[in-house]
């Protein structure tokens, strides 16, 4: 169907998105979507399919002020209400570019909603981005649509996996590729926190294929049985075991945030720690973000962005090149985490809420990842 076949009937009678209080991120609403306004020149109108939630949401939210992740898709209010970004995939319902059609299925960063509208530019064959002006100095990398039909390595029975890790996969493989092209630092082995976060996973899956470094993982006294029976950590502690690790020459990947952990870490390991990599808040509860962490023994905690690795690699072997070691990789990961995290759907979309909250609250089950199907 072409973009002048569409029918107003694609425009939806009801829409809706899911809302945070940017200032208290345990307050949520449901507010209606109107797509009311005539469409624009090269707006398109897309239709939620499903999403998935995981931790990595909740960092989105915490540093969606410092980060611009507020700034993707903004609220009527936003001063006060933020929306989530979430990976996904969605439906083209209705265009105005004639070079995406109405039909057409993507992969990409999405509100939590049963719709949205972009402002499509940059169209090649296998993408599209979202060139709204809330997207200005905003990493280009998350306004990119990958078109479904386009990509060699979707497998339409790994959907739901696909859109729980690939994000988090691509960002644990840049990872493990930034640490392998400074040589580790110099250090003998990784120290990785929040050990059942499925990016801490993804990263202890890329090192295990490397076999370039040992990996312990750090989890709760809860979680440590399931993330010792995965297989790709070579040792799991608790966070109260910490202080009993030798101190060889150490990488630390802090996926918690906690100020608390990484202060004993940093004092228990001292100069021996030689490189201090930070990347998630699943221990929001302890952060400070305005935190000054240039006092702690070591070396200085350094965030790592992803979208700088990946330009790096691109630009040194070509975006395709890089790309295709990235997905292929991905399948084997996909392959590995089926046999150990099940899919939780929802398909009601008032019950979105109680499984955000326990996200939030850290209490969601780590072997599970859940996918929303905003529209039933």
């Amino acid at each position: 169907m072409t973009t002048d076949e569409a029918s107003h009937d694609a425009i939806p009678k009801s829409a809706t998105v899911f809302e945070v209080n940017k200032h208290s991120l345990q307050n949520t609403r449901v507010n209606p979507l109107a797509f009311t306004a005539p469409m624009a020149h090269n707006d398109v109108l897309l239709r939620v399919d499903k999403f998935a939630l995981t931790a990595n949401n909740i960092s989105y939210g915490i540093m969606g002020d410092s980060l611009g992740y507020w700034r993707f898709f903004p609220s009527t209010d936003p001063v006060h209400w933020g929306r989530l970004p979430v990976m996904g995939y969605a439906e083209v319902i209705k265009s105005k570019n004639d070079q995406i059609l109405v039909g057409e299925r993507v992969w990409g960063f999405m509100p939590m909603a049963s719709h949205f509208m972009i402002v499509a530019g940059n169209v090649s064959q296998n993408s599209f981005s979202d060139i709204s002006p809330c997207r200005e100095g905003l990493s280009p990398l998350y306004s990119r649509f990958d078109r479904v039909n386009a990509n060699p390595f979707y497998l339409p029975q790994n959907e739901d996996y696909d859109i729980l890790l690939r994000g988090l996969f691509t960002t644990s493989w840049l990872i493990n590729d930034y640490m392998s092209d400074n040589q580790y630092f110099g250090a003998e082995q990784y120290l990785i926190t929040s050990a059942s976060s499925k990016t801490s996973i993804a990263l202890a899956f890329c090192i295990k294929q490397q076999a370039q470094r040992p990996v312990i993982g750090v989890t709760s006294n809860e979680n440590k049985a399931f993330v010792a029976s995965l297989g790709c950590y070579d040792k799991v502690i608790s966070y109260d075991q910490v202080s009993q690790l030798d101190t060889a020459a150490t990488i630390l990947v802090d996926m918690a945030g906690s100020k608390t952990t990484l202060a004993l870490i940093h004092h228990h390991f001292s100069e021996q720690l030689k490189y201090s990599c930070r990347i998630g808040l699943t221990h929001h509860q302890d952060i400070d973000i305005n935190d000054n962490n240039t006092l702690l023994p070591g070396p200085v905690p350094s965030f790592f962005f992803a979208p700088s690795q990946l330009a790096k690699r691109s630009k040194e072997h070509g975006a395709t090149a890089t790309m295709t070691l990235i997905n292929t990789a991905l399948l084997g990961y996909i392959d590995f985490c089926k046999n150990s995290i099940s899919i939780a759907h929802i398909n009601d979309f008032e019950a979105i809420d109680p499984a955000y909250q326990a996200v939030l609250a850290g209490q969601a089950n780590a072997s599970v990842g859940i996918v929303v199907h905003p529209n039933g």
